[in-house]
């Protein structure tokens, strides 16, 4: 049995904000966000105010979890359908290896400049499990979150040897660029910038790939997210997925139209995080890092533009509000790669999602900076111009999810 724990009756310590970040903020998303940052900084610096999401792992057994939500007034955000699961004996890790020369050549030689899909060529076929693991033919069809209107937090799960946890719990803002994604069985799937690797899983919630190419090139990193997928993911699935520590840049150049689909959740300056540095030197620091990001960031993009297939879909995304490493990366990468072209969000999430979500224009529009409103689903107005480059969730009271932004661009045939 789960038990809850409501966050607002057991404060933890006060958290103090960095205060060269804070500044920083100010004066940038005042600028961009308008009136909208007043209420948005006021979520940033009460932590104890964020909601937390609970993403249910379709490959276990879920019945009394979802009934200790509801109970407890948890709601599904997404479209409910009848929850695909594996067999209880099918829910086990035992076996499960996800180290990465148990898939692919690993680490790979200096001269190595491809990450070898070849040697992944056994997993690509159908195999004895393959009804079972078949997903229906709509996207995110077995994609289940279930969000509460108050900062309500299911406790953590343990990871235990041989078990799969049930659910993670997560912004449930971050699942936007999954669905953006839209995953189809059998397709080839690369998740540029894997670790920690939430939006991993939610990829293997929604469907079951033929690959799914984790990549992440800090060791460390790469480490927490090998031990995330093997807390959630039943062996039939293991030999689908494949761990890879390249240089997320390189990918363009040695795995050129390989992928369907590219998810490129970019290192970002993570407002979240980093409004709470540990002292003033280190906020200091990560404000020069900040500096260098869109260069990075863009190179990124580029390389999965380059990765993806003609006809195939890239979505970009951070978790920041910032515009320079948002709207700003995203046009001067367009403006370079006459094959990219965007794809309108609009009617796709912020119509549907208005209800949990507050939405911005990823684009500032200096005509009514100081007037800047989040978007209804019933107002037209908004130009195609000012969210054609992305979509901008921001944290609002009673609406705390954020920063997310996201951009879905497919490579013209």
């Amino acid at each position: 049995m789960v038990f809850l724990r409501q966050v607002t009756t057991r404060r933890k310590k006060e958290r103090s904000a960095c205060q060269p970040i804070l500044d920083c903020f100010d004066r940038q998303y005042s600028h961009e966000l308008g009136n909208l940052w007043t209420s948005a900084r006021e979520v940033l610096l009460d932590p104890q105010s964020w909601q937390y999401g609970v993403m249910l792992n379709r490959f276990t057994t879920l019945t009394d979890i979802k009934r200790t939500l509801q109970s407890q007034g948890f709601s599904s955000f997404l479209p409910q359908t009848d929850a695909f699961t594996l067999p209880c004996s099918a829910s086990s890790t035992k076996g499960l290896q996800f180290l990465p020369h148990s898939v692919c050549k690993w680490p790979p030689k200096s001269d190595d400049s491809q990450l070898h899909l070849d040697c992944t060529s056994h997993s690509l076929t159908q195999d004895p499990q393959s009804d079972l693991l078949s997903a229906s033919n709509l996207p995110h069809a077995f994609l289940q979150c279930y969000i509460h209107p108050s900062a309500l937090r299911f406790p953590s799960q343990a990871h235990w040897p041989g078990q799969l946890k049930q659910y993670y719990l997560l912004n449930a803002a971050s699942l936007l660029p999954v669905l953006a994604l839209q995953v189809r069985d059998g397709e080839k799937v690369l998740d540029l910038c894997s670790a920690p690797g939430g939006k991993a899983l939610a990829i293997m919630q929604t469907a079951t790939p033929a690959l799914l190419c984790c990549n992440e090139p800090d060791p460390h990193r790469q480490e927490r997210l090998a031990k995330t997928l093997e807390s959630f993911l039943p062996h039939p699935l293991s030999q689908r997925v494949i761990l890879s520590r390249r240089d997320g840049r390189a990918f363009g150049q040695s795995e050129a139209e390989t992928y369907d689909k590219v998810l490129v959740d970019a290192p970002c300056s993570n407002d979240r995080s980093w409004l709470y540095c540990s002292n003033g030197q280190q906020g200091e620091q990560r404000l020069k890092e900040r500096a260098r990001l869109p260069g990075l960031q863009a190179q990124l993009l580029r390389s999965a533009l380059t990765a993806v297939r003609p006809g195939g879909v890239v979505v970009y995304s951070t978790c920041t509000l910032s515009s320079s490493e948002n709207h700003a990366v995203v046009e001067a990468v367009l403006n370079s790669c006459p094959e990219a072209e965007p794809e309108d969000l609009w009617q796709e999430f912020v119509v549907p999602f208005s209800n949990h979500f507050t939405f911005s224009p990823a684009h500032p529009d200096k005509r009514h900076l100081g007037h800047r409103r989040s978007w209804h689903s019933q107002d037209g107005t908004v130009s195609s111009y000012q969210h054609k480059h992305g979509i901008l969730v921001v944290p609002q009271p009673g609406k705390t999810w954020g920063p997310m932004f996201l951009c879905r661009i497919r490579r013209k045939k």
